[in-house]
């Protein structure tokens, strides 16, 4: 168990995550560029093992390289893209925010009636505005 404690543990994780932990395929390879881990899922599992914007799967490979570091390993995780799955349409990321946070323009009439609203108000002077602040 002490030398595949990494294939184990992602296997364990992934399983409790999953809908369908029985299409759960862990595989474990060594080269000179540490240990791979590959992972296989069922295409609807794909979401919970990915996660909101990558976070599960990065969360994984967060807690894959701490049980590497502990047995002086460098250890990668693949996840692999099932067959048949499909990716839903990307939202380009550069509007979202700014849609969200951007206030939205008023109509163009409203705008018309506020300035003609300003021009036919007349100017003060620097008295009148005084005397309107004392007041």
């Amino acid at each position: 168990m002490s030398e595949n404690r990494d294939q184990e543990f992602i296997e364990y994780v992934v399983k409790s995550l999953v809908d369908h932990p029985e299409s759960v395929k862990v595989e474990r390879k060594i080269d000179e560029m540490g240990v791979l881990i590959t992972l296989d899922v069922h295409q609807e599992d794909m979401g919970m093992v990915i996660g909101r914007e990558g976070m599960t799967a990065k969360a994984l490979r967060t807690l894959l390289r701490v049980i590497g570091a502990k047995n002086n390993a460098r250890v990668n995780l693949k996840i692999n893209e099932p067959e048949g799955s499909t990716r839903g349409e990307r939202k380009d990321p550069s509007l979202a925010p700014a849609a969200a946070t951007e206030p939205q323009a008023p109509s163009e009439p409203a705008v018309a009636e506020e300035t003609s609203e300003r021009m036919e108000e007349p100017k003060k002077t620097l008295e009148e505005v005084m005397n309107d602040i004392r007041i």
